[in-house]
């Protein structure tokens, strides 16, 4: 509703059918989702930072008996907390990868949205996985030459476990290299970027979805909202907080997000919704600031894992759980809050989410080589004394810099961090793209080629 208490949007009123959603509705919907996983993605980077240079801020206080610092506090910690920004990529994935499927089901093109579904399943594993593939062997390659030395011998625990020595000769080399390529889709253990371990989950959640789709093309909306809501409690029941019930509540998000009769209905009770909306970002924040180390220090976050016991099944990571629901709650809350879609709407944060990509694949390796070197490559190992036989201990780990060379220089990696990122999403990600269209071509048989559809996202 706008001030003049007038409909912003005329949807259309037909009650026999699904209205069709507005055209120029359309690219606002995946404004929103791009702005949405751009914040993900600097989240991403803001807490694998965290982790390297003040794990403390992992537990929502300094100690039992002490006060927290600042990021330690509910909603703040959000900033520096990874892992609901893995949640908002599973479902980002669910909701954008259903859209165009959606709104052709709805429009009573199943036709197209069968073809669809097909192709996008296919043209997905090559987009996802060949810059993969590329990242892991740059990685690869900065590794065989040492660039990694520094970060071995860094005092930070995080660079240090996600910092791969040189094989031993180039044969190894060249094993490791094709060993971790393959570990990556199988269990997610590749050596040269831990952090990818989670696309292998990431991918199937897009299979996932492209397979509930299929699977429900020809059910009418409302009740595949329903199937939707079914799966949603049995993937919640089975403990699979890093995709399953995220992916699930993307599509049914998407679906909502298509249903012209009832958003207009639920608008037609603005300061309900607007209530409800904040509401629900506000208590999704909450659940997201949920600590992964020590929640029994402060007494909001004891009263969290109090609650995760009722809520939550048995034998499931509360810190994995947590921020997954506070997740869904909160993109449920942006969907019929208009200020928050404005915001994410905003061509920075939809800039930023073209780039997430590219930023997801690099920025471990480059905090363990670029950041590793300006905030420890200057310091001194100091000496560690004698042992018991009057022998030399080995030298300690590199000290961090002062303080004021960390305030300087990782703001000015950020800045580096995403041109670089820009350089991969003007040259590297059309690269892939036309690699997986070769591939395609090749392999499709002819009157499937006839109906070519531009992805909405690439990853």
């Amino acid at each position: 509703m706008s001030g003049n208490g007038k409909r912003d949007v005329v949807w259309a009123d037909v009650r026999g059918q699904p209205s069709p959603i507005p055209t120029a509705l359309w690219p606002l919907l995946i404004q929103r989702a791009q702005g949405l996983r751009g914040i993900a993605s600097v989240l991403v980077v803001t807490a694998h930072i965290s982790r390297s240079l003040a794990p403390h801020l992992l537990s929502p206080a300094m100690s039992e008996k002490l006060p927290p610092m600042l990021f330690q506090l509910p909603f703040l910690r959000c900033l520096v907390m990874g892992r609901a920004s893995v949640a908002a990529f599973a479902l980002l994935s669910g909701y954008v990868n259903s859209l165009s499927a959606i709104k052709k089901s709805r429009a009573g093109n199943l036709d197209a949205a069968l073809s669809g579904i097909a192709k996008s399943a296919f043209r997905r594993t090559g987009r996802f996985m060949i810059p993969a593939v590329l990242s892991t062997t740059l990685s690869w390659l900065v590794c065989q030459f040492g660039a990694y030395k520094v970060a071995k011998m860094a005092s930070s625990n995080w660079i240090r476990d996600t910092s791969p020595e040189p094989s031993t000769s180039f044969a190894a080399a060249f094993y490791d290299l094709f060993y971790s390529l393959g570990r990556t889709w199988l269990d997610g253990s590749n050596k040269y970027d831990k952090i990818q371990w989670t696309l292998t989950y990431l991918l199937q959640g897009s299979m996932m979805t492209y397979l509930i789709l299929f699977s429900t093309m020809y059910v009418k909306p409302r009740w595949r909202m329903f199937i939707l809501c079914g799966l949603f409690y049995y993937k919640w029941k089975g403990g699979d907080a890093v995709v399953g019930f995220n992916v699930i509540l993307g599509i049914l998000l998407a679906d909502i997000s298509l249903d012209s009769d009832l958003l207009a209905s639920i608008g037609a009770y603005p300061y309900l919704q607007s209530i409800f909306s904040g509401s629900a970002i506000m208590l999704g924040l909450y659940f997201c600031s949920y600590p992964e180390d020590n929640p029994e220090w402060t007494s909001w976050s004891s009263g969290l894992e109090k609650l995760g016991r009722i809520m939550f099944p048995r034998g499931v990571e509360f810190s994995r759980y947590y921020p997954a629901l506070g997740v869904d709650i909160l993109a449920t809350g942006i969907l019929f809050n208009t200020t928050a879609k404005k915001l994410l709407s905003h061509s920075f944060f939809c800039w930023m989410g073209k780039l997430s990509w590219p930023i997801y694949l690099l920025h471990a390796p480059m905090i363990r080589t670029v950041l590793t070197y300006v905030l420890f490559g200057f310091s001194v190992r100091t000496s560690q004394g004698k042992d018991e036989n009057g022998n030399d201990l080995p030298p300690g780990w590199l000290p961090l810099a002062n303080r004021w060379v960390c305030v300087f220089a990782i703001p000015l990696f950020y800045v580096f961090l995403y041109r670089v990122a820009n350089l991969w999403a003007m040259y590297v990600d059309p690269f892939c793209g036309r690699v997986t269209q070769w591939f395609e071509d090749l392999v499709f048989r002819d009157d499937a080629k006839v109906m070519q559809e531009k992805p909405l996202l690439l990853s």
